[in-house]
């Protein structure tokens, strides 16, 4: 018993240094943990919202309970069949362009032996991420305007870009990966230079050509890497990128049954009528589903390959 009570203390003075060695560290990490629990946590109270006919005067918590007539008014909308077409077949395509753009962009940056032109192209590549949609919007419009457009000027045509629906599709998903693949391609870029060289090295004396080294080094260690960023995403199937579908596209009504996601729909009908439970309610079926997915998906990459899995 004496004996404990010696070790107790000697525990405690070692959990207090080895605290107080780690101080630095966690004062380091209090901006980033405040900043989450204000901007990710603290609004997690506005989620009472979606059962409620949302008041002033009455407030948050205040106001009329209404069960879930908020997400019905979403569930039997007419055009719900196009809204999820738009806002799911978008985020397939998103999904699956930016991986195959963004590896191939990494793996060709990475063979670039000049460092300070490999850091040029990384800028140049990640540089479209940082810049505001609404600038990207404008500089669209610049490309498609039916009087002063680009593309009307380089091809000689009068093509109205904005009433008609064929391109856009096209034009999303092009404007999407130029903007967003760089962040992607980074990810890709840190994961390859990881790489131990050695084991290039010992795949080139044994005659394996460039492509084999991709094939069977590169690819393999870039596979958790890429795992990760595809079930970040499908986690955010259900939503969109609402500057993407509302700023882009100018607010075209002409070209609406293959612009308009979720995102924008509950936007109109919010600065339309009001609706804010509505509006609530459309965002927290929006995150269900996207936590129901990544748990999904990734309990399936887990039976596959468990190291490859988030969890």
């Amino acid at each position: 018993m004496k004996s404990g009570q010696r070790k107790s203390p000697g525990r405690f003075r070692k959990a207090v240094k080895n605290l107080k060695h780690y101080i630095p560290l966690y004062i380091m990490l209090l901006p980033a943990v405040i900043y989450v629990g204000i901007n990710n946590y603290a609004p997690m109270g506005g989620i009472v919202l979606a059962f409620k006919e949302f008041n002033a005067k009455k407030g948050i918590f205040g106001s009329d309970f209404v069960g879930l007539s908020n997400f019905t008014f979403l569930l039997k909308n007419k055009d719900l069949g196009i809204i999820l077409r738009n806002t799911i077949g978008y985020n397939i395509a998103f999904i699956i362009v930016n991986l195959i753009v963004g590896v191939t962009l990494a793996l060709l940056i990475t063979e670039i032996r000049n460092l300070k032109i490999r850091k040029i192209y990384q800028s140049v590549i990640l540089f479209p991420f940082v810049v505001s949609i609404i600038i990207i919007s404008y500089m669209v419009r610049g490309f498609l305007d039916a009087s002063a457009g680009q593309i009307n000027h380089l091809f000689n045509t009068k093509i109205s870009w904005y009433d008609v629906k064929w391109p856009w599709p096209f034009i999303i998903i092009f404007v999407n990966t130029w903007k967003g693949v760089g962040y992607g391609t980074v990810l890709y870029i840190a994961a390859i230079l990881g790489i131990d060289s050695s084991l290039y090295e010992s795949a080139a004396l044994d005659g394996a050509t460039r492509l084999q080294q991709i094939r069977y080094i590169t690819l393999p260690f870039l596979k958790p890497t890429m795992i990760t960023v595809t079930l970040l995403a499908i986690g955010r199937i259900f939503n969109s990128d609402f500057g993407l579908f509302y700023q882009v596209p100018q607010q075209s009504g002409l070209i609406t049954s293959v612009t308009q996601t979720i995102d924008t729909f509950v936007y109109k009908a919010l600065t339309a009528m009001n609706r804010v439970g509505m509006s609530a309610a459309a965002t927290f079926f929006q995150s269900v589903i996207g936590l129901i997915l990544i748990l999904v998906f990734n309990g399936i990459v887990r039976k596959i390959s468990r190291d490859n899995a988030l969890f």
